[in-house]
């Protein structure tokens, strides 16, 4: 597997098209740098990295860095006895819970996930939700917490109402945080007590309501791809390749990443991807191609693990042919 693997690479190599590697990092070394901090146990580095983003430029994925990273939770503790008047290592605390709680309930659906993995699942959201409510009352500006609110409320299920009131929270702080929304747009899904109509329409109003240039067209590919996902063999098809989701997804791009005020920063390198998926699965060749060309072979696993969730480069390369690039 290993030579086929390494053949498939050089090949790509000789048809002039960048070898297709999953990229897990935005690109930003100071993700690679927290993490390796996080694996070490080594707080002054954490900290030094995390202070230095400030809340204004979003440090979502720099804390996610911390939070996915196995181990935290029992270093943190040390931490927060010793700086007991701190507030970042509570956020730290909360988010990293939330992580270790979704590691306890896996990626299962809910009828294969026992009784004691949910009783481990919401106690670990519920310690989280008290770190992070208690980091909002002291940082009062700060976009995290109630983002990770977000997730937490997703997990415990409070319920619409609430759901919505911890996004507004969030977005208030950052009007066009990517994060912010694409965690609302899941909790308005069908497979949460959505529906199909209202995910749509929040992904259409979120991306055109802010304006050209930023990373939230996204939305109205991801909700397109999480309709498909829901349907059977065949019927997903005949969505997918609806003119009318085809334009959609035209306008979304063009008011994106092909408007002129783009700025290839942050996740842009996931925007691209999941318009790349969302353009292939709806046929549209011309569209994809322009992503793959973008991308440039730096595959993210959202949303190609939909397609292949042992190897999304696999799916990605698949795609990438069909479209001529």
């Amino acid at each position: 597997m290993a030579l086929l693997r390494d053949l498939g690479l050089t090949l790509g190599k000789w048809a002039g098209r960048p070898v297709a590697q999953v990229q897990q990092d935005s690109g930003d070394p100071e993700v690679q740098r927290v993490r390796k901090a996080a694996e070490a146990a080594d707080w002054a580095t954490v900290r030094a990295v995390l202070e230095a983003r400030p809340e204004s430029e979003d440090r979502t994925e720099l804390l996610s860095a911390v939070s996915d990273t196995a181990g935290v939770e029992r270093w943190i503790t040390e931490v927060l006895e010793a700086e007991p008047d701190a507030t970042l290592p509570r956020l730290v605390a909360g988010m990293r819970h939330i992580s270790w709680a979704w590691e306890a309930r896996t990626g299962a659906r809910a009828k294969h996930v026992s009784r004691e993995q949910f009783e481990v699942f919401h106690t670990r959201l519920r310690t989280a939700e008290q770190w992070l409510y208690e980091v909002a009352e002291r940082e009062p500006g700060w976009v995290s917490p109630w983002y990770g609110l977000q997730t937490t409320g997703r997990g415990l299920q409070v319920g619409q109402a609430v759901a919505r009131r911890r996004f507004e929270a969030t977005v208030r702080r950052d009007p066009y945080h990517l994060g912010a929304h694409t965690q609302q747009l899941q909790q308005v899904c069908d497979k949460w007590g959505g529906s199909h109509e209202e995910m749509h329409a929040f992904a259409r109003e979120s991306a055109f309501g802010a304006p050209g240039g930023t990373l939230l067209g996204q939305l109205v590919a991801i909700a397109h791809i999480e309709q498909w996902l829901s349907l059977d063999a065949g019927p997903d098809t005949e969505y997918i390749r609806r003119p009318e989701v085809t334009l959609s997804l035209r306008e979304a791009a063009d008011h994106s990443f092909r408007h002129p005020d783009f700025v290839r920063g942050g996740a842009w390198i996931q925007v691209l991807n999941t318009f790349a998926m969302a353009f292939s699965l709806a046929g549209n060749r011309h569209m994809a191609r322009e992503c793959f060309e973008a991308i440039d072979g730096r595959v993210t696993e959202f949303p190609w693990y939909y397609l292949n969730g042992s190897d999304p480069a696999a799916a990605y390369r698949r795609h990438r042919s069909a479209a001529g690039r």
